[in-house]
């Protein structure tokens, strides 16, 4: 990917990795002619195999484009959100308009607690819960005839690797390719920078301030689940993650928590599903020089690490700007995996 940042947010250094982060997702528009409009997708409610349920949004493939593609059955694009994120985050709803206009069918499964319903079960989620993700690319598979290709973003992008590295030579008979972007692959290197300086104070704070509510209403469900005083004194993703994402997920701390979950490791024993891995080298949450190099992965994988994007930013065209480049580029990849 050649990506260069436009010239009114040009820059290769901290400062610009974080404006071209915080730009895209606020002012940016998801698409060049439909800006920053909602996209009208049509929820499903899945039970899971534990008792409890996810959402997940679907955007069918335009009529007419779906007529003209009969004779071939139409991909299904398949979009994990980030931290936080959801089937409207700007990047989901830049790649559902991608989607569309090529006449593919899209669906964006939400993370347990992220589609605007706290789950009913004692979990929520995390950067490595690549059984759920099984699960969901099993299902999508059987109900759609077309191939399916997988994209991740940020967390959801390192959860889809892992899925990808644990399914083994399984993976490549369910999905066609998978693309992590921006993804946190060294969950401690990059759990370490938003706990730093800026970082801490503008994206830490954001997060905490999103998980803290849902963790404690989920100790409502379930009283004595977790320390309470200890969540709520948390001050960054080290300290909530070691008190309430790596105990109940079955992790002995923090640290046990990052180093099971990065996919990082795993990436040079790829070599059966396409994969894509995304990091523009100026990311505030994923340092440089964390980043595999070509010697560090297996022949499945390909890199793109362009010097400017920030995180999940990428945007492109004149003030205010977009984001369809993104989708366009990744889209590309995936399309050549058909």
């Amino acid at each position: 990917m050649q990506y260069r940042a436009p010239r009114w947010l040009a820059g290769h250094g901290p400062l610009a990795g974080n404006v071209q982060t915080i730009w895209p997702a606020l002012y940016s528009h998801a698409h060049v002619d439909h800006g920053n409009v909602p996209v009208a997708y049509r929820r499903e409610r899945w039970d899971t195999p534990d008792g409890d349920f996810i959402d997940v949004d679907f955007l069918p493939a335009a009529l007419a484009q779906a007529a003209d593609a009969q004779l071939e059955p139409r991909p299904l694009l398949v979009l994990f959100h980030g931290l936080e994120g959801s089937s409207q985050s700007h990047y989901a709803r830049a790649f559902a308009h991608w989607a569309h206009a090529q006449g593919w069918d899209y669906a964006v499964p939400h993370f347990r607690g992220c589609s605007g319903e706290l789950n009913r079960g004692p979990r929520a989620y995390h950067s490595g819960d690549h059984a759920e993700i099984n699960w969901i690319l099993r299902r999508l598979a059987l109900s759609h005839k077309g191939p399916l290709l997988a994209v991740g973003v940020s967390l959801g992008g390192n959860a889809l690797l892992r899925w990808a590295q644990e399914a083994g030579a399984d993976a490549s008979q369910i999905a066609r390719a998978v693309v992590a972007i921006s993804s946190p692959i060294d969950l401690a290197a990059a759990g370490h920078a938003i706990g730093r300086g800026f970082n801490r104070q503008v994206y830490t704070r954001m997060f905490l301030n999103s998980m803290k509510p849902k963790a404690l209403a989920k100790l409502k469900q379930f009283p004595g689940l977790f320390n309470e005083a200890a969540l709520r004194a948390s001050r960054d993703l080290y300290e909530y993650d070691n008190v309430f994402t790596a105990p109940l997920h079955g992790f002995a701390s923090t640290e046990d928590y990052w180093a099971k979950c990065s996919a990082k490791p795993g990436l040079r024993h790829m070599r059966d599903v396409p994969a894509l891995v995304l990091n523009a080298r100026n990311d505030p949450f994923v340092p440089a020089s964390c980043l595999p190099t070509k010697g560090e992965v297996g022949p499945a994988v390909t890199l793109w690490q362009p010097h400017e994007g920030g995180h999940v930013g990428f945007p492109a065209g004149r003030f205010p700007g977009h984001v369809a480049d993104l989708p366009q580029a990744v889209g590309q990849w995936l399309t050549q995996q058909l």
